[in-house]
């Protein structure tokens, strides 16, 4: 298993592995035989970045049985999705801050997600997992209110669009079996979610395969997977949301109220 991190140092913008708290410095492209220069840089000297820089952010809806369970809603025949904009992605440890312009219900939805490692157009599920890279901890942050705020139009995805709505890291794994993962999710340190990637209905590499077939999937894209069972509102006082995954890590934020 490896952990790929990118961050930001001195103003240059830099990736490599996480060797406990030292960072090994890459250089090339991060999805292409990245090399390793050889160098380490302690973890207390960058500042962490989302661990990709995606081209499109695409969120599952309804993919857990345990989910379609408790809302009494058929589970899909096929993957059922909206887009988030890529300027809602922001980085691991970074506060999100309310939007001036919503006042309502901003809940949290841990998750894990897919990074895509190699361009993938119309792929087989047998042939999807080569162009995984790897995996990584989302909280898909949502302004609940908004999405049927509008009686003649689901909202979906500028509930979901935020700036600051799409927080992910701290790192991607590679080199994990994702079938095996449990996602938990703590609201100031008190868990509130703790769910098995074993009951999603659409697995990693079914969605991978699928979406290819709706639109291409290039190198860095991000698929959230959805969520399970837990999900709930952040009412403060401190609102410090962590979405854990063993084998990935811990990805913590902070809404600002």
């Amino acid at each position: 298993m490896t952990h790929w991190i990118r961050y930001r140092r001195r103003g240059e913008i830099g990736f490599g592995t996480l060797d406990g708290d030292t960072i090994v410095e890459h250089v090339g492209d991060l999805f292409d035989m990245p090399r390793a220069t050889g160098r380490g840089i302690a973890r207390s000297e960058v500042e962490l970045l989302s661990p990709a820089s995606p081209s499109k952010v695409i969120a599952l809806w309804n993919n857990f049985h345990a989910l379609a369970a408790k809302l009494a809603v058929p589970e899909p025949a096929e993957p059922l999705y909206l887009l988030k904009a890529p300027s809602s992605v922001t980085s691991p440890e970074t506060a999100i801050a309310r939007p001036a312009s919503y006042d309502g219900k901003i809940v949290y939805e841990g998750e894990l997600g897919i990074v895509i490692g190699r361009t993938c157009h119309n792929v087989t599920p047998e042939d999807a997992g080569a162009h995984i890279f790897g995996y990584t901890c989302v909280n898909d942050v949502t302004a609940a209110d908004i999405i049927a705020k509008d009686k003649t139009f689901a909202q979906w995805a500028r509930a979901k669009s935020f700036d600051g709505f799409c927080p992910f890291g701290p790192v991607i794994a590679t080199g994990i079996d994702p079938s095996s993962l449990v996602v938990r999710t703590l609201l100031d340190g008190v868990e509130r979610q703790s769910y098995p990637i074993s009951d999603m209905i659409f697995s990693a590499t079914a969605l991978v395969s699928k979406l290819s077939h709706d639109m291409t999937l290039s190198p860095g894209d991000l698929i959230c997977c959805g969520t399970s069972l837990g999900v709930g509102s952040i009412k403060g006082p401190v609102n410090v949301i962590t979405v854990a995954i063993e084998g990935i890590g811990e990805l913590r934020n902070e809404l600002l109220q």
